[in-house]
């Protein structure tokens, strides 16, 4: 039987719309360590979802478009 291999890569390829992936996936698309990540998340940088359990979940379409450069306003004397 011919399967596609899957990749066991730090970054997953995740294609499904409203996908969720967890701090340690944003964590290696964005080269920061995951502890970063929940920081952002309660800094308001980025929305997280919790569940059941109590674990972040980041919507996959805000980080691409967060890896994408979506300009954000800053602080002109920054």
């Amino acid at each position: 039987m011919n399967t596609p291999a899957t990749s066991t890569s730090a970054v997953p390829d995740v294609s499904a719309p409203g996908a969720l992936l967890t701090p340690s996936e944003v964590a290696a698309m964005f080269r920061v360590d995951p502890k970063t990540v929940t920081r952002w998340a309660k800094a308001g940088k980025i929305s997280a979802i919790r569940t059941l359990g109590g674990h972040r979940r980041f919507h996959e379409s805000e980080v691409r478009q967060l890896l994408l450069g979506v300009p954000e306003q800053r602080d002109p004397q920054a």
